[in-house]
């Protein structure tokens, strides 16, 4: 029995393997280096300058290794480094009643290098489409208006609702 997919992915990892060079005793060990750290890039809740740029880190980062890291792996001008413990929200609750705390996390405000700023990219654009004549949207905007218009309190109850109606 012959598995197909299976010799052609064997076939192009064996030749990638191949591409780095085998060690032989003597010759220095070939190394590559990686963080055993990764940054997210959060947008931030409030509004904050273009050169300032929010982490989230792990706790055991300090904010050298964040400099270092940016500057080193992505070549990224670095000013000022600011960090904070943002502890876990304690509001969710399991199937025992019991409060479940979400674990704190650290996060990094990035202040880049004179001159530089970061914005988010625009990933959905806002389409500007005016709904033509019997479509989808059209009807359901007339639909919720209509809906609207019929919940709307009448002024003469004074607050009270149609529920206690006479």
């Amino acid at each position: 029995m012959r598995f197909v997919g299976r010799t052609q992915s064997l076939t192009t990892f064996s030749s990638f393997l191949l591409s780095y060079p085998l060690y032989q005793l003597g010759n220095p060990q070939l190394r590559l280096f990686r963080p055993n750290w990764f940054l997210t890039l959060v947008r931030p809740g409030k509004e904050q300058p273009p050169d300032t740029v929010q982490f989230r880190i792990p706790m055991e980062m300090t904010k050298c290794d964040v400099k270092s890291y940016l500057e080193k792996i992505y070549n990224v001008p670095v000013g000022v480094v600011r960090t904070r413990i943002q502890f876990g929200s304690n509001k969710k609750r399991n199937h025992l009643n019991q409060r479940v705390k979400q674990p704190d996390y650290k996060v990094a405000y990035v202040q880049l290098a004179q001159g530089q700023t970061f914005t988010f990219p625009d990933i959905f654009p806002e389409k500007d489409r005016t709904p033509t004549e019997g479509s989808m949207e059209e009807m359901q905007e007339k639909f919720m208006e209509d809906e609207k218009q019929r919940q709307k309190l009448d002024p003469r109850r004074g607050g009270v609702t149609e529920w206690f109606g006479l």
